[in-house]
């Protein structure tokens, strides 16, 4: 795959405009593995997160890739268990604000994970 289907490109700068582009591509039968389970979800979260970390990414930037993959799931998947249904309320009941608040908290949920 090239470097151009990629949300990190080689010099590790994060282009957030992919993200909807790659939760698209991505195979039903994985994403349905990983949004399944709450805490199948949260493994997959904290494997990314340690990536985006070894290569040199801040919380803040990847709070804001939270912030993106919260929206696309909030506008394009119906929760599978109750915990994705309380965050899909709580999203949906926020702002902007609170959103990226929430999405540093999962950050954070997601590294106690691993």
């Amino acid at each position: 795959m090239s470097e151009h289907n990629h949300v990190v490109n080689k010099e590790g700068e994060l282009a957030l405009n992919k993200v909807d582009d790659v939760l698209k591509r991505m195979d039903g039968e994985r994403k349905e593995d990983i949004l399944e389970n709450f805490n199948a979800f949260k493994r997959y979260l904290g494997e990314r997160i340690e990536l985006a970390q070894g290569i040199g990414l801040s919380e803040e930037t990847l709070a804001k890739t939270a912030e993106k993959i919260g929206d696309y799931l909030a506008a394009n998947e119906e929760p599978r268990n109750r915990e994705e249904k309380l965050l899909k309320e709580l999203w949906n009941a926020g702002e902007q604000e609170h959103r990226h608040a929430l999405a540093h908290i999962l950050v954070r949920l997601a590294k106690t994970t691993q």
